[in-house]
C-alpha cells in the first residue's frame, strides 16, 4: 500500500491541533495517550488516520466534546477556519452549557493561591472548632 492511496486522512493528532482543540500537537498527543480521545468510541493512538464523516470524543477537564469531522487540515489556521472543520452535536453543546452554569453556580474555592497566611489559618481553626 502506498502513501498516495488515501489522501484524504490525516493523523488524529495534527488534526486535533489544527481544529484548536488543543495548544500543541505533543500536547493533543499526551491526551490521546491518556484516553480522553476517542475516534469513533475507540480508544486511538495518535498516529491513527482519521477521515470526513468519523466521530471524536475529546475530554478536556469537566467538559466533554462530541464532534464530527467535516474537513481535513494538517495546518492550524485562525479560529474561524478551525469551526469549520467540525461540527459539534446538540446533545454535546448542550451537556457543556448545563456544566458551565453549574460551575458558575459554585462558590469560589477557600484560597486564591499559595499558602495559607496567618489570618487565613485563624478563619480555618475557626471554621473547624464550629464544626
Amino acid at each position: 500500500m502506498n502513501k498516495d492511496d488515501s489522501p484524504e486522512k490525516f493523523r488524529v493528532d495534527k488534526w486535533l491541533f489544527a481544529a484548536r482543540f488543543f495548544k500543541t500537537r505533543s500536547i493533543a498527543a499526551e491526551a490521546i495517550d491518556r484516553g480522553r480521545v476517542q475516534l469513533n468510541e475507540i480508544r486511538v493512538k495518535p498516529a491513527k488516520q482519521v477521515a470526513a464523516g468519523d466521530m471524536l470524543t475529546i475530554r478536556m477537564g469537566d467538559y466533554q466534546y462530541e464532534v464530527k469531522i467535516l474537513a481535513l487540515s494538517n495546518k492550524r489556521g485562525s479560529a474561524t477556519i478551525a469551526q469549520k472543520l467540525y461540527q459539534e452535536t446538540d446533545a454535546s453543546r448542550q451537556r457543556r452549557e448545563l456544566i458551565a452554569a453549574q460551575l458558575k453556580a459554585q462558590p469560589p474555592g477557600f484560597y486564591v493561591k499559595g499558602r495559607p497566611t496567618k489570618r487565613d489559618r485563624r478563619d480555618i481553626e475557626r471554621f473547624k472548632n464550629k464544626a
